[in-house]
C-alpha cells in the first residue's frame, strides 16, 4: 500500500475514477484530499452539456466523499472558481495550470493520468505521481453479453438484457438473463465503456450530445441513451458476426465490372440486413488490387484494415470532406450511413466534381434508395450521380438497378406532345424496365413500369417462339425491349440450342436481329403413368390410359430422358423400331426400366 500525505487530483483522474478505486483495493492511503475548485467547475460545465464525463466526475468525488468518512481522511475543496471563459478554453491548459499551482502551494503530491500535466509539473520540481490506466480485463462486461452467433444486445434500465442471435434476415430476439439490470448496472457499463474508449487506440467517442453518445470500441458499434433524451437508461450495442469476402456473394461478371468502376453506386437496405457488411468486403476488395481506399463515416463501424483511411464525418465538416477528398485523391470512397440532407448534398457534390464514390443507405425497397434523393437534388441530376443501386437483404444481393435519363412519353401515356425527360430505373442484369421519373406538374412522381404490348413486339415474340418451337415443344418468350428477349426452354434442350462456345444461340440472334437470354422453364413436376408395351416386327407400341388420347408423354429409361412423344386417338404412342432410339427402348422395356411421365 502506498501511503501519501496529501494529494491533489487533477481533472482526468477524477473522471476515470482511479482514485476510490485505488482507495477500496487498499492500493492507496491518504491523510487528505484536496480538491481544487477548477474541477468542480469544469465537471459541472460538462454535465450540463449533457456529456457523460460530466456525470461519471461528480460521481467519482461523491463516491471519494462517501469513502472519507468510511476510510477516516480529509476532503477540502480551495481555490478560486475559474470564469466562464477559463472553463471554455480549459483544453489550452489553463484549469491544469491552476491545479499545478495548487499542488506547489500545498507541497501535495499531483495525481493524474495525463501525461503532458505529469511532465510539466516534473518541470516545475511538482511532486507528481502518473497512473496510466491498464486494460483491467480480457473482457469488459458488454463483451460478456456477446457470443459467436450475437448481432446485437439491447440493455435498458428495468428490463431483462436481450440479444439478437443469428444472422442477417433469419435472427431470434432472446433473453440472457432472468434478473432485471437496474439503472445503476446500466451505468457502470456505461462508464466502462467510456473509459476504455478512452483509452484505446481502437476506440472513439463519435458523437456525444446532451443524453446520447455514438461510441465505437473495437468491433462494436455502442449507442448509450439516458435522460432527458430518453426515458431511461439504455445500451444497445451492434457487432458483425462475419467478415465476408466480394467472392462470397457470387457477382456476375457484368456487375464486377460495374463495381470496378464505382462512379456512382448506391448500397440500400433495411437495417440488419447486411449493408455494412457488404460495404466492408467491397472496400477490402479495392484494398487488394492495390488501389488508394478512403471512408467517410458517422461513425466509424466497418471493420479495416490500416491500409484504408477511415473519416469521420461526426469530428469534422462536410467542406473539410470535401477538401480532403479532393487533395487526396483515392481511387474508390465509402460513403457509409447516409442519413440526412447533408449527407445527401454532399454525396451529390463529390459525384459531380469526379470523385468515385459507393454511397450506403437504408431502404426497404431499392426504389427508396432513389427516392430519397429526390427533393434533395434536382431530378436532371439524379441520374449524373447514382447509376447503379444494389439492395442487400438477408445478407444477399436481391435486386440490382441501373439509371439513365432520356427524353421519351412516359409508359401508360399515348400522345406524342407528352414527351419529356424521364428518369428510366431498369433491371441493371436484364435491361428490363422497372420504374419511370419524370415532373408532373409541379410533382416528380415515380411509377412502376407499366408493360405496353405493342404490335412489333407481339409480332417478335410469335416470330421467337415459331424459331424455337424447331427445338423444343415447351418455349415460353418474355420480350424485355424493342432488341432483346428471354426465351424459357426445358433444361435438357437448353445445351443443344446454345451450341458448343454459344455458337447455335448466336447464328439465332443474328437470323432474328436481337440479343436472346436463355433460361430454364419452370414445369409442374411430371407423374409417372402406367402402360403396356408391345413389339412387333416393324413397331413398337406403348399403350397408355384412354384418357391420355392426343395427350404429351415424356419417355425415360431410368433418370435417363430418351423422347417426348405424343398418344394418338385410341391413347397408343407408336415408334418405330428398326430407328436408333426405337433399339433403345425394346433393350429398356426388356430390363424393365422404360419409364412413361405425363
Amino acid at each position: 500500500m502506498e501511503k501519501i500525505e496529501k494529494i491533489v487530483p487533477d481533472t482526468s483522474i477524477i473522471i476515470e475514477g482511479l482514485i476510490s478505486e485505488k482507495i477500496n483495493k487498499n492500493e492507496l492511503k491518504i491523510d487528505e484530499i484536496v480538491i481544487h475548485e477548477a474541477v468542480l467547475a469544469e465537471l459541472e460545465h460538462q454535465a450540463n452539456q449533457g456529456k457523460a464525463v460530466g456525470f461519471l466526475g461528480l460521481d467519482e468525488i461523491k463516491k471519494i466523499r462517501e469513502l472519507s468518512e468510511k476510510k477516516n481522511f480529509a476532503v477540502r475543496f480551495v481555490g478560486r472558481r475559474p470564469s466562464a471563459h477559463e472553463i471554455k478554453y480549459s483544453s489550452l491548459g489553463e484549469i491544469d495550470a491552476n491545479i499545478r499551482a495548487l499542488a506547489w502551494e500545498e507541497d501535495a503530491t499531483l495525481i493524474t493520468c495525463d501525461k503532458i500535466q505529469a511532465r510539466v509539473a516534473e518541470a516545475k520540481g511538482i511532486k507528481v505521481i502518473l497512473i496510466v490506466k491498464e486494460r483491467k480485463a480480457p473482457l469488459i462486461k458488454i463483451e460478456k453479453f456477446f457470443d459467436e452467433n450475437t448481432m446485437s444486445i439491447h440493455l435498458r434500465e428495468n428490463l431483462l438484457p436481450y440479444a439478437k442471435k443469428g444472422k442477417p434476415g433469419e435472427w431470434k430476439f432472446v433473453s440472457l438473463s432472468k434478473k432485471k439490470l437496474t439503472q445503476e448496472e446500466i451505468r457502470e457499463i456505461s462508464k466502462e465503456i467510456i473509459e476504455e474508449a478512452r483509452m484505446r487506440n481502437d476506440g472513439f467517442i463519435e458523437v456525444e450530445r446532451e443524453g446520447s453518445l455514438i461510441i465505437q470500441l473495437g468491433v462494436y458499434r455502442i449507442t448509450i441513451t439516458k435522460p432527458p433524451f430518453s426515458d431511461g437508461w439504455e445500451i444497445t450495442a451492434v457487432r458483425p458476426i462475419k467478415l465476408l469476402s466480394l467472392e462470397d456473394y457470387k457477382l456476375s461478371d457484368k456487375l464486377k465490372k460495374r463495381i470496378e468502376r464505382a462512379e456512382g453506386i448506391l448500397i440500400a437496405g433495411a437495417p440488419g440486413h447486411g449493408k455494412t457488411t457488404f460495404a466492408q468486403a467491397l472496400a477490402r476488395f479495392y484494398a487488394e488490387k492495390e488501389k488508394i481506399v478512403k471512408t467517410i463515416e458517422a461513425p466509424r463501424d466497418l471493420q479495416l484494415g490500416d491500409e484504408i483511411t477511415q473519416y469521420a464525418i461526426s469530428h469534422g465538416s462536410p467542406e473539410e470532406i470535401h477538401d480532403i477528398l479532393l487533395l487526396s485523391r483515392p481511387d474508390y470512397t465509402i460513403f457509409d450511413e447516409m442519413r440526412n440532407t447533408a449527407d445527401f448534398r454532399l454525396f451529390a457534390d463529390l459525384r459531380l466534381a469526379g470523385i468515385g464514390l459507393v454511397g450506403v443507405i437504408h431502404a426497404t425497397q431499392p426504389i427508396d434508395a432513389i427516392q430519397r434523393f429526390i427533393g434533395r437534388i434536382e431530378l436532371g441530376v439524379i441520374p449524373h450521380i447514382i447509376d447503379t443501386v444494389i439492395f442487400i437483404k438477408n445478407g444477399k444481393i436481391e435486386n440490382v438497378f441501373s439509371l439513365k435519363m432520356i427524353v421519351k412519353v412516359p409508359s401508360g401515356m399515348t400522345e406524342a406532345d407528352l414527351a419529356r425527360p424521364v428518369v428510366v430505373v431498369e433491371d441493371f442484369e436484364t435491361g428490363k424496365l422497372e420504374f419511370e421519373i419524370y415532373s408532373y406538374g409541379e410533382e416528380t412522381v415515380v411509377i412502376p413500369a407499366i408493360a405496353k404490348k405493342s404490335p412489333a413486339l407481339e409480332l417478335a415474340k410469335k416470330e421467337i417462339e415459331r424459331e424455337f418451337l424447331k427445338y423444343s415443344r415447351d418455349v415460353k418468350v418474355e420480350m424485355l425491349s424493342d432488341n432483346k428477349a428471354i426465351v424459357y426452354l426445358p433444361e435438357r434442350k437448353i445445351a443443344s440450342v446454345i451450341g458448343k462456345d454459344g455458337k447455335h444461340i448466336s447464328a439465332i440472334e443474328k437470323r432474328l436481329g436481337l440479343s436472346i437470354d436463355i433460361e430454364q422453364l419452370d414445369k409442374e413436376k411430371s407423374k409417372e403413368i402406367p402402360f403396356e408395351s408391345r413389339i412387333s416386327k416393324k413397331t413398337i407400341e406403348l399403350r397408355l390410359d384412354p384418357s391420355l388420347t392426343n395427350k404429351e408423354v415424356e419417355i425415360y429409361i431410368g433418370n435417363r430422358f430418351i423422347m417426348t412423344a405424343r398418344a394418338n386417338n385410341v391413347g397408343v404412342v407408336k415408334i418405330k423400331k428398326r430407328k436408333k432410339i426405337g433399339k433403345q427402348i425394346v433393350d429398356g422395356i426388356n430390363q424393365e426400366r422404360i419409364r412413361v411421365l405425363v
